[in-house]
Protein backbone atom coordinates (compact mmCIF):
# COMPACT_ATOMS: atom_id res chain seq x y z
CA UNK A 1 0.00 0.00 0.00
CA UNK A 2 1.70 3.35 -0.98
CA UNK A 3 1.73 5.66 1.52
CA UNK A 4 3.49 8.54 2.37
CA UNK A 5 5.63 8.43 6.02
CA UNK A 6 7.25 11.50 7.46
CA UNK A 7 11.02 11.22 6.44
CA UNK A 8 13.11 14.02 8.02
CA UNK A 9 11.82 17.06 10.60
CA UNK A 10 13.91 20.74 10.63
CA UNK A 11 13.73 24.25 12.13
CA UNK A 12 15.06 27.70 11.94
CA UNK A 13 14.92 30.96 13.96
CA UNK A 14 16.03 34.31 14.07
CA UNK A 15 19.07 35.08 16.37
CA UNK A 16 16.92 37.77 18.45
CA UNK A 17 15.70 36.72 21.35
CA UNK A 18 13.68 38.87 23.21
CA UNK A 19 12.99 37.88 27.04
CA UNK A 20 9.37 39.23 28.85
CA UNK A 21 11.95 41.98 30.31
CA UNK A 22 12.04 43.29 27.36
CA UNK A 23 8.46 43.96 26.34
CA UNK A 24 8.48 45.35 30.22
CA UNK A 25 10.65 48.27 29.82
CA UNK A 26 9.16 48.94 26.03
CA UNK A 27 5.84 49.56 27.53
CA UNK A 28 6.35 50.71 30.56
CA UNK A 29 4.07 48.04 32.55
CA UNK A 30 4.96 44.47 33.69
CA UNK A 31 3.73 42.04 31.09
CA UNK A 32 6.11 39.35 32.34
CA UNK A 33 3.57 38.15 35.22
CA UNK A 34 0.98 37.49 32.66
CA UNK A 35 2.80 35.77 30.20
CA UNK A 36 4.48 33.65 32.33
CA UNK A 37 1.33 32.47 34.33
CA UNK A 38 -1.42 32.52 31.72
CA UNK A 39 0.75 32.06 28.52
CA UNK A 40 4.00 30.62 29.57
CA UNK A 41 5.71 32.15 27.63
CA UNK A 42 8.81 33.78 28.72
CA UNK A 43 11.10 34.33 24.96
CA UNK A 44 10.78 34.26 21.88
CA UNK A 45 12.84 35.55 18.29
CA UNK A 46 11.78 38.08 16.02
CA UNK A 47 13.47 38.32 12.55
CA UNK A 48 15.76 41.23 12.33
CA UNK A 49 15.20 44.07 9.85
CA UNK A 50 17.26 42.89 7.32
CA UNK A 51 15.66 39.09 7.90
CA UNK A 52 12.02 37.48 6.39
CA UNK A 53 10.33 34.27 6.31
CA UNK A 54 12.15 33.38 3.26
CA UNK A 55 15.67 33.06 5.85
CA UNK A 56 13.72 31.18 8.39
CA UNK A 57 11.80 28.62 5.50
CA UNK A 58 15.69 28.45 3.69
CA UNK A 59 17.08 27.61 7.35
CA UNK A 60 14.47 24.89 8.14
CA UNK A 61 14.57 23.19 4.74
CA UNK A 62 18.04 22.77 4.49
CA UNK A 63 18.66 21.21 7.76
CA UNK A 64 15.35 18.47 6.82
CA UNK A 65 17.04 17.94 3.25
CA UNK A 66 20.22 17.26 5.46
CA UNK A 67 18.41 14.59 7.71
CA UNK A 68 17.33 13.37 5.04
CA UNK A 69 20.12 12.81 3.83
CA UNK A 70 18.75 14.24 0.24
CA UNK A 71 19.56 16.50 -2.04
CA UNK A 72 17.12 19.31 -3.05
CA UNK A 73 16.98 18.32 -6.57
CA UNK A 74 15.43 15.04 -5.17
CA UNK A 75 12.17 17.12 -3.50
CA UNK A 76 9.31 16.70 -6.38
CA UNK A 77 6.70 19.60 -4.56
CA UNK A 78 7.54 22.28 -1.97
CA UNK A 79 4.18 23.38 -0.25
CA UNK A 80 4.88 26.48 2.56
CA UNK A 81 2.17 27.41 4.51
CA UNK A 82 2.24 31.29 5.35
CA UNK A 83 0.20 34.11 6.06
CA UNK A 84 3.20 36.15 6.22
CA UNK A 85 4.66 35.49 3.06
CA UNK A 86 7.75 37.05 1.23
CA UNK A 87 6.13 39.09 -1.49
CA UNK A 88 2.18 39.27 -2.14
CA UNK A 89 3.33 38.09 -5.59
CA UNK A 90 4.65 35.64 -6.67
CA UNK A 91 4.67 33.29 -3.88
CA UNK A 92 7.21 32.29 -1.39
CA UNK A 93 7.22 28.69 -2.16
CA UNK A 94 8.52 29.49 -5.85
CA UNK A 95 11.46 31.41 -4.33
CA UNK A 96 12.35 28.76 -2.27
CA UNK A 97 12.82 26.35 -4.87
CA UNK A 98 15.60 28.55 -6.87
CA UNK A 99 16.78 29.38 -3.12
CA UNK A 100 16.79 25.66 -2.37
CA UNK A 101 18.18 24.60 -5.85
CA UNK A 102 15.02 22.00 -6.13
CA UNK A 103 15.08 22.40 -10.13
CA UNK A 104 12.06 19.08 -10.64
CA UNK A 105 9.92 20.56 -7.60
CA UNK A 106 6.42 21.74 -8.30
CA UNK A 107 5.47 24.44 -5.31
CA UNK A 108 2.64 26.57 -4.12
CA UNK A 109 1.84 28.67 -1.30
CA UNK A 110 -1.41 27.83 0.95
CA UNK A 111 -2.88 30.41 3.35
CA UNK A 112 -5.16 28.69 6.42
CA UNK A 113 -3.45 30.97 8.73
CA UNK A 114 -2.09 29.47 11.91
CA UNK A 115 -4.08 25.92 10.75
CA UNK A 116 -1.33 25.83 7.34
CA UNK A 117 1.06 23.65 8.45
CA UNK A 118 -1.42 20.64 9.20
CA UNK A 119 -3.36 21.82 6.13
CA UNK A 120 -0.02 21.63 4.11
CA UNK A 121 0.66 17.85 5.73
CA UNK A 122 -3.24 16.88 4.67
CA UNK A 123 -2.41 18.37 1.12
CA UNK A 124 1.08 16.62 1.07
CA UNK A 125 0.32 13.62 2.03
CA UNK A 126 -2.56 12.76 -0.26
CA UNK A 127 -1.06 14.09 -3.49
CA UNK A 128 1.42 11.59 -2.10
CA UNK A 129 -0.94 8.49 -2.08
CA UNK A 130 -2.61 10.07 -5.32
CA UNK A 131 0.03 10.44 -7.77
CA UNK A 132 3.42 7.95 -8.02
CA UNK A 133 5.41 11.19 -9.56
CA UNK A 134 5.19 12.72 -6.11
CA UNK A 135 8.14 10.74 -3.88
CA UNK A 136 9.50 13.24 -1.75
CA UNK A 137 7.52 16.59 -0.62
CA UNK A 138 8.73 19.16 1.31
CA UNK A 139 5.91 21.20 3.94
CA UNK A 140 7.03 24.21 5.69
CA UNK A 141 5.15 26.37 8.28
CA UNK A 142 6.64 29.50 8.15
CA UNK A 143 5.98 32.65 10.25
CA UNK A 144 7.53 36.18 10.43
CA UNK A 145 4.23 37.66 12.23
CA UNK A 146 6.84 40.48 14.16
CA UNK A 147 6.80 42.37 10.72
CA UNK A 148 3.07 42.92 11.24
CA UNK A 149 2.85 43.98 14.88
CA UNK A 150 1.76 46.67 16.00
CA UNK A 151 4.48 47.67 19.27
CA UNK A 152 1.74 49.24 21.30
CA UNK A 153 -0.81 46.99 21.39
CA UNK A 154 0.56 44.90 24.23
CA UNK A 155 -2.16 41.88 23.43
CA UNK A 156 -0.27 41.18 20.44
CA UNK A 157 3.42 42.34 20.12
CA UNK A 158 4.16 39.95 23.29
CA UNK A 159 2.72 36.64 22.26
CA UNK A 160 3.65 36.52 18.49
CA UNK A 161 7.08 35.33 17.11
CA UNK A 162 9.14 34.53 14.50
CA UNK A 163 9.91 30.85 12.95
CA UNK A 164 9.48 28.02 10.17
CA UNK A 165 9.52 24.37 10.69
CA UNK A 166 9.69 21.67 7.91
CA UNK A 167 8.97 17.94 7.72
CA UNK A 168 9.50 15.90 4.44
CA UNK A 169 7.25 13.28 3.52
CA UNK A 170 8.30 10.48 1.74
CA UNK A 171 6.42 7.49 -0.74
CA UNK A 172 6.76 4.35 0.86
CA UNK A 173 4.92 0.92 0.50
CA UNK A 174 3.78 0.41 3.74
CA UNK A 175 0.77 -0.51 5.83
CA UNK A 176 2.69 -0.11 9.03
CA UNK A 177 3.66 3.92 9.28
CA UNK A 178 3.03 6.93 7.78
CA UNK A 179 -0.79 8.92 7.21
CA UNK A 180 -3.29 7.37 8.47
CA UNK A 181 -6.43 10.42 8.91
CA UNK A 182 -7.00 13.89 7.91
CA UNK A 183 -9.15 16.38 8.39
CA UNK A 184 -10.61 19.96 7.37
CA UNK A 185 -12.90 22.52 8.55
CA UNK A 186 -14.00 25.80 8.89
CA UNK A 187 -15.82 28.47 10.39
CA UNK A 188 -15.85 31.10 8.49
CA UNK A 189 -18.58 33.44 10.35
CA UNK A 190 -15.83 34.65 12.33
CA UNK A 191 -12.98 35.54 9.66
CA UNK A 192 -13.22 39.63 10.46
CA UNK A 193 -12.29 38.87 14.50
CA UNK A 194 -9.36 38.71 13.42
CA UNK A 195 -6.47 39.07 10.76
CA UNK A 196 -4.15 41.15 8.72
CA UNK A 197 -6.95 43.20 6.60
CA UNK A 198 -5.03 46.08 4.46
CA UNK A 199 -3.07 46.13 1.90
CA UNK A 200 -4.95 43.49 0.08
CA UNK A 201 -7.75 43.80 -2.91
CA UNK A 202 -10.47 44.71 -0.27
CA UNK A 203 -8.49 47.32 1.45
CA UNK A 204 -5.64 48.29 -1.04
CA UNK A 205 -2.74 49.87 0.41
CA UNK A 206 -2.96 53.59 0.52
CA UNK A 207 -1.04 56.48 3.00
CA UNK A 208 -4.59 56.22 4.92
CA UNK A 209 -4.41 52.52 5.19
CA UNK A 210 -1.12 52.90 6.68
CA UNK A 211 -1.50 55.65 8.79
CA UNK A 212 -4.73 53.92 10.39
CA UNK A 213 -2.25 51.09 10.93
CA UNK A 214 -5.07 48.60 9.00
CA UNK A 215 -1.67 46.92 7.52
CA UNK A 216 -0.90 45.33 10.61
CA UNK A 217 -2.12 42.75 12.87
CA UNK A 218 -5.66 42.95 14.82
CA UNK A 219 -7.85 41.42 16.87
CA UNK A 220 -11.39 43.09 16.41
CA UNK A 221 -13.25 41.22 18.44
CA UNK A 222 -13.04 37.99 21.28
CA UNK A 223 -13.90 34.87 20.13
CA UNK A 224 -16.14 32.57 22.25
CA UNK A 225 -13.79 31.47 25.06
CA UNK A 226 -13.93 27.52 24.59
CA UNK A 227 -13.81 27.95 20.67
CA UNK A 228 -10.37 26.18 20.27
CA UNK A 229 -11.05 23.72 23.04
CA UNK A 230 -14.61 22.77 21.07
CA UNK A 231 -13.15 22.78 17.88
CA UNK A 232 -10.28 20.65 18.85
CA UNK A 233 -12.01 18.07 20.57
CA UNK A 234 -14.17 17.48 17.12
CA UNK A 235 -11.19 16.84 15.29
CA UNK A 236 -9.79 14.48 16.88
CA UNK A 237 -12.78 12.83 17.99
CA UNK A 238 -12.93 12.36 14.08
CA UNK A 239 -9.43 11.59 13.29
CA UNK A 240 -9.44 8.79 15.33
CA UNK A 241 -12.52 7.74 14.18
CA UNK A 242 -10.81 7.25 11.27
CA UNK A 243 -7.73 5.62 12.15
CA UNK A 244 -9.78 3.57 14.14
CA UNK A 245 -8.34 4.60 18.11
CA UNK A 246 -9.43 6.15 20.80
CA UNK A 247 -7.90 9.89 21.69
CA UNK A 248 -6.12 7.94 24.47
CA UNK A 249 -4.57 5.63 22.09
CA UNK A 250 -2.38 8.79 20.67
CA UNK A 251 0.72 8.65 21.90
CA UNK A 252 1.77 12.36 21.09
CA UNK A 253 -0.35 15.34 19.97
CA UNK A 254 0.94 19.33 18.51
CA UNK A 255 -1.60 21.30 18.44
CA UNK A 256 -1.31 25.07 17.96
CA UNK A 257 0.77 26.39 20.60
CA UNK A 258 -1.67 29.69 21.33
CA UNK A 259 -2.68 28.47 24.86
CA UNK A 260 -1.05 25.83 27.14
CA UNK A 261 -4.36 25.65 28.83
CA UNK A 262 -6.69 25.05 26.45
CA UNK A 263 -4.26 22.10 25.04
CA UNK A 264 -4.34 20.46 28.80
CA UNK A 265 -8.17 21.34 29.32
CA UNK A 266 -8.42 19.98 25.34
CA UNK A 267 -6.63 16.53 26.50
CA UNK A 268 -8.15 16.37 30.32
CA UNK A 269 -11.54 15.99 28.44
CA UNK A 270 -10.74 13.56 26.15
CA UNK A 271 -8.74 11.37 28.90
CA UNK A 272 -5.45 12.16 28.40
CA UNK A 273 -2.54 13.27 30.53
CA UNK A 274 -1.18 16.51 29.64
CA UNK A 275 2.33 15.41 29.41
CA UNK A 276 1.24 13.95 25.68
CA UNK A 277 0.68 17.57 24.36
CA UNK A 278 4.67 18.41 23.48
CA UNK A 279 4.41 22.31 23.60
CA UNK A 280 7.45 24.47 23.09
CA UNK A 281 5.88 28.62 23.48
CA UNK A 282 8.13 28.60 26.65
CA UNK A 283 11.17 29.36 24.86
CA UNK A 284 9.83 30.31 21.48
CA UNK A 285 6.30 32.34 21.93
CA UNK A 286 3.48 31.73 19.63
CA UNK A 287 4.66 31.32 15.97
CA UNK A 288 1.67 30.63 13.94
CA UNK A 289 1.77 28.22 11.59
CA UNK A 290 5.21 27.27 12.34
CA UNK A 291 4.44 26.51 15.97
CA UNK A 292 3.58 22.82 15.29
CA UNK A 293 6.40 21.35 13.05
CA UNK A 294 8.66 23.52 15.16
CA UNK A 295 7.35 21.34 17.98
CA UNK A 296 7.35 18.01 16.26
CA UNK A 297 11.54 19.01 15.18
CA UNK A 298 11.68 19.64 19.01
CA UNK A 299 10.14 16.35 19.82
CA UNK A 300 12.73 14.19 17.79
CA UNK A 301 15.55 16.54 18.23
CA UNK A 302 14.98 15.51 22.53
CA UNK A 303 14.29 11.54 20.63
CA UNK A 304 10.95 11.56 22.73
CA UNK A 305 9.22 9.81 19.79
CA UNK A 306 9.93 6.49 18.89
CA UNK A 307 9.22 4.43 15.77
CA UNK A 308 5.17 3.34 16.17
CA UNK A 309 4.07 5.78 17.88
CA UNK A 310 0.97 7.48 16.83
CA UNK A 311 0.97 11.07 16.43
CA UNK A 312 -1.61 13.82 15.51
CA UNK A 313 -1.45 17.33 13.97
CA UNK A 314 -4.41 19.71 15.39
CA UNK A 315 -4.14 23.25 13.91
CA UNK A 316 -6.31 26.26 14.20
CA UNK A 317 -6.21 29.53 13.10
CA UNK A 318 -7.98 33.11 11.78
CA UNK A 319 -10.88 32.55 9.31
CA UNK A 320 -11.24 30.60 11.44
CA UNK A 321 -9.58 27.24 10.29
CA UNK A 322 -8.94 24.07 11.38
CA UNK A 323 -7.11 20.74 10.56
CA UNK A 324 -6.07 17.89 11.30
CA UNK A 325 -3.58 14.95 10.81
CA UNK A 326 -2.80 11.35 11.67
CA UNK A 327 0.61 9.42 11.34
CA UNK A 328 2.06 6.62 12.58
CA UNK A 329 6.15 7.52 13.01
Amino acid sequence: MRNATLLSTGMHVPDWVLPNAYFDQMLGEDVSTWLEEFAQIYERRWCREDEAVLDLCLGAAQQALTRAGLPAEGLDLIIVATDTPEYVSPSTASVLQHKLGASRAGSFDLNTACAGFVTGLELGANMIRAQKRYQHVLVIGAYAMSKYLDKTDKKTVTLFADGAGAVILKAEETADRGYLAGHLSTQGQYYDGMGIYGGATRIPMTQEVLDRGDHLLRFVYRFPRDLNQVEWTRVIHELSRQAGVQPQEVDHFFITQINVHAIHDTLAGLGVPPERAHTIMHHYGYTGSACIPMALNDAVEKKAIKRGDLLMFVGSGGGLAFAGAAFRY
